[in-house]
């Protein structure tokens, strides 16, 4: 839409369903000098942003809330709330609202096939391979995954988790709450009094016997799974023992690259299931080489410090006044604390004492310390950041020193750990121009300014005018990766 051009739409809740969305689109839109009409309201201002877009949002909740209680009354009822699950199929005629299903007697084979394979010994992954070598369908009409048998436990996912075979039906096992900062889906696994169990016999497909075989290997490869700080599975026995182990990952269809035979990385969707066209590999010591490489020479340049500085700078500027709206309702909650306080004691010394009084005012005088504690702790003004003027020399030499330590015993698997975490991914694509793989790197500005920061000058005394490192990197913060090619 061009400049000073005009919109007509047919209610302002089109713009949006979220009143920070709204409002930020209708900035976006003045800017740019754009009218929006709608035939009821005429030309659209900011006061109507505000009200429509706040009503909006709440509808949105609302309708979230009637459907969850619509979903519970079908769960209750034995009708399953959600899509057609592998081996069933959706009853022909069924009555307004849904959720009968009757058994697929192909596909339930194919469950109890899966089970059995499983219960005796075969992995996922194995699985995956046999059936889309015998081209049985998967669950979206396409090829089968590991993933789509092993799914998560906790979360009751994957065909191996679905106590629907079982004749159970659990609704309300998770939820989905939306991440304000990416938009993205986050699953959240609900506590038992939250969760909605009906039996469903006639949808039995695996007996008690069978899944109980499979519920018990689960139980022993869990033993020898760990997890990362990330929550990934980790292998208790096999811990990362390269450099570059879950980092790297496909160019083309996203899945890891991962060593296939001796010392040489290949793309796992490729191997796993065989619909990655990706059939490029590359050995372990030549991409360690060129990602030690263009982390030395190429990741940090003097644009990338001064971006990164000014992102961190503004997330902490947001921090600090959050920070400040706090304290001031801690102000205003610690004042009236004390008139409770003063009232009490004034209500004793006019002889009005009691064990209820004794008790109120011991209460109070315990919230107030709480109060005044949590007030101590809230930081309103921003530390002061400070990065040394010859940063990107420092963070040369500390790859540098890291790298020849690597492979050192315990001292070099801290070396690894460090790079690891300066790099957030690498994308390996096979080269348009012929044979050999591209590779994308993308930073971790945060874990690399870090390491900067230990690698430089410490400065005790801010005030002093020596040459500083200070950097204090906000938790949480999401920083956009530096990315180039290696």
């Amino acid at each position: 839409m061009m400049p000073g051009a005009a919109a007509s739409m047919s209610w302002c809740h089109r713009l949006g369903r979220r009143l920070a969305d709204t409002s930020d689109l209708y900035d976006h839109l003045n800017f740019h000098n754009i009218k929006l009409y709608t035939p009821h309201l005429g030309e659209i201002t900011t006061l109507h942003i505000a009200i429509m877009g706040m009503m909006a949002q709440v509808q949105l909740k609302e309708t979230g809330q009637k459907t969850r209680r619509s979903h519970l009354g079908l769960a209750k009822e034995g009708r399953i709330p959600g899509g057609k699950a592998y081996g069933y199929d959706v009853v022909d005629g069924d009555k307004p609202g849904g959720g009968y299903r009757r058994i697929n007697t192909t596909e339930a084979a194919v469950v109890r096939r899966i089970f059995t394979l499983y219960a005796d010994g075969m992995s996922p992954r194995a699985i995956a391979r046999l059936l889309n070598d015998e081209g049985v369908t998967g669950p979206t009409g396409g090829a089968w995954l590991d993933t789509t048998i092993r799914g998560q436990v906790a979360r009751g996912t994957g065909i191996l988790n679905n106590v629907n075979y079982v004749g159970v039906l659990s609704w309300g096992r998770c939820e989905f709450i939306k991440n304000p900062g990416t938009g993205k889906r986050v699953a959240r696994i609900n506590p038992q009094e939250k969760r909605e169990t009906v039996e469903i016999p006639e949808l039995r497909i695996v007996d008690d016997a069978l899944w109980n075989r499979v519920k018990t290997r689960q139980e022993a490869v869990a033993t020898e799974i760990g997890r990362d700080d990330q929550g990934n599975a980790l292998n208790r026995v096999h811990r990362r023992r390269f450099l570059l182990s879950g980092v790297l990952v496909c160019g083309i269809c996203g899945a890891g690259y991962t060593i296939m035979g001796k010392d040489r990385y290949g793309c796992a969707g490729h191997r796993n299931s065989g619909t990655c066209p990706n059939d490029r590999t590359i050995t372990r010591q030549a991409i360690e080489r060129r990602v030690l490489a263009g982390l030395k020479e190429r990741l940090l340049g003097a644009d990338v410090v001064a971006a990164f500085v000014e992102e961190m700078a503004a997330v902490q500027r947001r921090e600090q006044a959050e920070a400040r709206n706090r304290r001031g309702d801690q102000e205003r909650a610690l004042a009236g604390i004390d008139r409770k306080i003063a009232s009490i004691l004034k209500a004793v010394e006019d002889g009005m004492y009691s064990p209820s009084l004794k008790e109120r005012l011991s209460t109070l005088e315990a919230e107030r310390a709480a109060l005044a504690t949590e007030m101590d702790a809230v930081k309103t003004e921003a530390p002061e950041m400070l990065l040394p003027a010859n940063l990107p020399e420092l963070y040369r030499r500390k790859v540098a020193e890291l790298e020849s330590v690597l492979g050192d015993g315990d001292e070099g698997m801290a070396a690894m750990e460090m790079i690891r975490a300066m790099v957030d991914r690498v994308e390996l694509s096979p080269c348009p121009s012929g044979a050999g793989l591209e590779a994308q790197l993308y930073g971790d500005l945060a874990a690399i300014l870090a390491a900067c920061a230990e690698a430089g000058p410490k400065r005790q005394q801010p005030a002093s005018g020596e040459t500083g490192c200070q950097l204090s990197v906000v938790a949480g913060a999401g920083f956009e990766p530096a990315t180039f090619r290696l």
